[in-house]
């Protein structure tokens, strides 16, 4: 909320190192490059940034959403592209070393979560209207939808595997889904009980560990929830932070690593 991205050693004891500033309102979402080298970032104020990890500066102000942009997602492989996901209800479509959009998708209603496959050809958006849509980059249309959720889709991610997509709600469940070009046409695959979305209603994010065995989710109670992907066991609620757990992701060794609201 204080406008500023904060980078930190993740070992010893743990000093902050270095503060980006730029954006004019609240940071939503980082993503990394594929090299590390750049970090890009998602604002309330509706731009995108990409900044210079070794400097400290912005590279680039990414701008022409005209609301809020919720959250980001980049490319696996090939061309690195950014999509984004805005309540002005617009999927962008980026690349990192322009300013302005490629392409616009767009919708009617404001969208909250995306994701972009590893072959770069489908981008999923998730929004108010409950429904994951999946788009086709060729043809900039939806090709197919997946419903179930009851009430906003918070989040998006594919898995390891690229087989599954990992959806969060504010029905406060999480799902699995299959994402298989052939796959039935009923794609759910498994609910996840156990993190209440809570009274604020924060655009809580689940995630996946490296191995696609796990999966982790913030929590309206505080906690941070990880169950076997599999079975769908809950295997740890994780105390200790004293608000909301709007964000959990999986170190590269496998240990779930959480952010919490900014008053905790």
């Amino acid at each position: 909320m204080d406008r500023s991205i904060l980078l930190w050693n993740t070992y010893g004891q743990c000093e902050n190192y270095g503060v980006l500033s730029g954006h004019r309102g609240a940071v939503l979402d980082l993503q990394w490059s594929r090299d590390s080298r750049t970090l890009f970032s998602a604002s309330a104020d509706m731009t995108l940034a990409s900044w210079d990890l070794e400097t400290g500066q912005r590279i680039r102000r990414h701008v022409g959403h005209e609301e809020i942009v919720n959250c980001l997602d980049i490319s696996k492989r090939g061309q690195e592209l950014l999509v984004s996901a805005s309540d002005d209800g617009c999927v962008g479509i980026w690349d990192p070393r322009q300013k302005d959009a490629i392409e616009y998708l767009e919708t009617e209603l404001p969208i909250t979560s995306v994701a972009l496959s590893e072959a770069g050809n489908e981008i999923y958006s998730g929004g108010i209207d409950n429904a994951i849509h999946v788009w086709d980059l060729r043809k900039k249309s939806i090709t197919y939808s997946m419903t179930g959720h009851m009430d906003t889709i918070t989040s998006l991610e594919i898995s390891p595997d690229s087989q599954t997509l990992l959806s969060n709600s504010h029905d406060s469940t999480v799902r699995t889904w299959d994402i298989r070009p052939f796959a039935p046409t009923n794609r759910l695959m498994k609910t996840y009980d156990g993190a209440p979305v809570g009274l604020e209603k924060n655009l809580v994010r689940a995630s996946w560990d490296p191995k696609g065995e796990r999966i982790a989710a913030g929590s309206g109670d505080r906690s941070v929830v990880v169950w076997d992907f599999k079975s769908g066991k809950l295997l740890y609620k994780l105390p200790g932070h004293k608000g909301t757990v709007n964000d959990v992701r999986f170190s590269p060794n496998g240990e779930p690593i959480s952010k919490s609201s900014p008053w905790s």
